[in-house]
């Protein structure tokens, strides 16, 4: 399994508009086990990004799908940066859905 925990910055006021664009076009991702979207309660314009894949070319490939591909178009004026990004590999937990 290939997995990505990243923290991502809205501008100021954006974050849940942000939001909204991500989970948009978390639906229908071939690969993806677990896609979870969380507010970080010490910072009211930061996202967490957790997710988790079958493997890493079906993370590449998602990036190239037409609903992905317009959130990114809707998200990226709303994006103040990125802070923190790490690459994983899971090996299960509870809630995990195995493809």
């Amino acid at each position: 399994m290939y997995g990505l925990i990243g923290r991502m910055l809205a501008k100021p006021g954006e974050r849940d508009a942000l939001i909204g664009h991500i989970l948009g076009s978390s639906e229908a991702m071939p690969g993806c086990l677990s896609y979870v979207v969380a507010k970080d309660p010490g910072n009211p314009d930061a996202i967490w990004v957790t997710e988790v894949w079958d493997q890493e070319e079906s993370h590449k490939g998602s990036l190239a799908l037409p609903a992905v591909q317009a959130a990114i178009a809707k998200a990226r004026p709303l994006i103040a940066g990125f802070d923190n990004h790490t690459v994983t590999e899971p090996v299960g937990g509870f809630g995990l859905v195995r493809g």
